[in-house]
């Protein structure tokens, strides 16, 4: 395999072993058809749910069912860019940012609290608004995987960045 990821003594290789591991959200060594989707939109590829099934049966060349990180390698490797790496770091700095104690999600007083001290302070419709739309499993928190979701769709025009 050649390419910038295995340039420069394999730091690009172990940093999208990092994202993959972020968004292998059951921790098996392998993404669904959903984490697949969630982490390429991180990266800034946004395939429509036509093109995720036909790049996810495309990448699962044992056809187990899921892409292990050697089949998202090689799949991906020629379409990701040494920016779109750096641009998911920046991400994860962000979204540490907002979350206040560093238990890998953000709260909803987390996200009130991060929101004023950036200069947008939110009101309680706002609030709720916001958490609604970025808690896409319901659950009342934030994951890194439902931020970097809901940043791809604003752009960070809410951060103003």
């Amino acid at each position: 395999m050649s390419g910038f990821l295995d340039g420069g003594g394999g730091g690009h290789l172990k940093r999208l072993k990092k994202i993959f591991g972020r968004f292998d959200m059951d921790s098996d060594g392998s993404l669904t058809h959903l984490e697949l989707a969630a982490l390429l939109r991180s990266l800034g590829i946004k395939p429509t749910g036509d093109q995720i099934h036909t790049l996810f049966c495309d990448m699962d060349s044992n056809e187990n069912g899921t892409v292990e990180f050697e089949e998202l390698v090689s799949s991906i490797t020629p379409v990701i860019t040494q920016q779109s790496l750096i641009a998911q770091d920046q991400l994860m700095e962000v979204f540490r940012s907002f979350d206040r104690d560093g238990n890998g999600y953000i709260t909803a007083p987390e996200l009130a609290r991060s929101m004023a001290k950036i200069g947008h302070p939110l009101n309680f419709k706002e609030l709720i608004d916001m958490m609604t739309e970025a808690d896409s499993d319901g659950d009342g928190r934030i994951s890194f995987d439902e931020f970097a979701t809901i940043m791809g769709k604003s752009a960070f025009e809410f951060l103003d960045l």
